[in-house]
């Protein structure tokens, strides 16, 4: 796709098609997942399967099965990294930005659990977390149990959860796989990968990866998306190989010298996204993808980020997979009336969907609910 000429002021439509094209979601790509993933700086996956659904939505003739070979070959891995939150990462990627991202992870140990972990020494936790898990992979809740026997009267799910933060932890599989909900057993690289982390702390080349990814975009958008914090002497001292734009609103939005930049009139196709995706969570400012008075209806009070429609771009909607024994439904729920091209172009694009992760149903079907919100 060529390039837009480059203009100082962005407005939401030029950020929305920037973002769009950087995540494979202007057209789906023939890429590799471990190509993909790693343009995409990996993918949320708080639960197994939005993941999946992820790559489906993005790449050409994706297929379950490709992806689950991939985890459980040890070329793809499931783990704590941006945000402390649960990423699926290339194997190399998480040797790179797991060290990189250590001082924001240590720093949530001071979090929920602080006053549970008062008193503690942390590196005595670590280094008995480190040995556990090097005996063999274990749960969460095993090892909060385990170091509850060193540490008799603390809180087992508070210490467990410390060593997820202080030390760089797998999820093994089946974990992290196609409809697998059983507890996670945890190890450590050394043993999954046969490597260790690798050495380098800079965040310089994460932050030129965001803003390839996600870009153009704000010093409060990388910190946001990394929880990094000192990201404006990062910028800074990338600034030279940096250009720089403004938002409507004056902000500095900054990006990586080559990266695409769309006609802001460039069609977008409806996509059907999983929960938790990353260009709902990637932004201080969300509204390139997602109105405000919409985001109540998609951000749960509990922390879940339900799975959403894009319609022109932009998300008009929230859709929900519905599977029995013999049938299989995808139920979408526009947040207002839909044109009529709109409306069969999703619902062609949720049959696709239901050929791919539910190709033995009986049955399959998209329904509309009344428009909402």
């Amino acid at each position: 796709m060529p390039r837009r000429a480059s203009s100082s002021v962005l407005g939401v439509r030029a950020l929305n098609r920037a973002m769009l094209e950087r995540q494979l979601l202007l057209r789906r790509r023939k890429s590799s997942i471990p190509n993909a993933l790693e343009q995409l700086v990996g993918l949320q996956a708080q639960a197994p399967n939005p993941p999946y659904i992820g790559l489906w939505t993005r790449l050409e003739g994706f297929e379950l099965g490709q992806l689950t070979r991939l985890i459980n070959g040890r070329k793809v891995v499931r783990s704590v990294l941006m945000r402390g939150t649960l990423h699926l990462v290339t194997a190399r990627d998480f040797l790179r930005l797991r060290p990189v991202l250590q001082p924001v992870l240590e720093r949530q140990i001071h979090g929920p659990y602080g006053r549970l972990l008062s008193g503690l020494d942390i590196q005595a936790l670590a280094a008995s977390g480190r040995a556990l898990l090097s005996a063999r992979p274990r749960t969460s809740n095993e090892l909060g149990k385990l170091l509850c026997e060193q540490w008799p009267g603390r809180d087992a799910k508070a210490l467990a959860n410390a060593i997820r933060n202080l030390a760089p932890l797998i999820h093994v599989p089946p974990a992290g796989t196609w409809d697998s909900h059983k507890p996670a057993a945890l190890t450590l690289p050394e043993d999954w990968l046969d490597r260790p982390l690798e050495t380098a702390t800079s965040p310089d080349e994460m932050v030129l990866r965001y803003l390839a990814a996600f870009g153009p975009a704000t010093v409060k958008d990388v910190a946001v998306w990394s929880g990094l914090t000192g990201v404006r002497e990062v910028i800074e001292r990338l600034r030279p190989r940096l250009r720089t734009f403004q938002d409507e609103h004056g902000q500095e939005l900054l990006d990586v010298a080559e990266a695409p930049l769309p006609d802001p009139d460039t069609p977008a196709p409806v996509r059907l996204l999983p929960e938790y995706d990353n260009v709902l969570l990637s932004h201080a400012d969300r509204t390139r993808i997602i109105a405000d008075e919409h985001r109540a209806a998609v951000f749960t009070k509990n922390g879940i980020i339900r799975a959403t429609v894009l319609v022109d771009g932009f998300v008009r909607g929230t859709w929900t997979l519905e599977r029995e024994e013999d049938s299989s439904t995808v139920r979408i729920e526009p947040f207002g009336r839909l044109a009529a091209k709109d409306r069969t172009a999703l619902a062609e694009e949720g049959a696709r969907l239901l050929a791919c992760v539910s190709p033995d149903a009986e049955s399959h079907d998209v329904r509309f609910s009344a428009p909402g919100v």
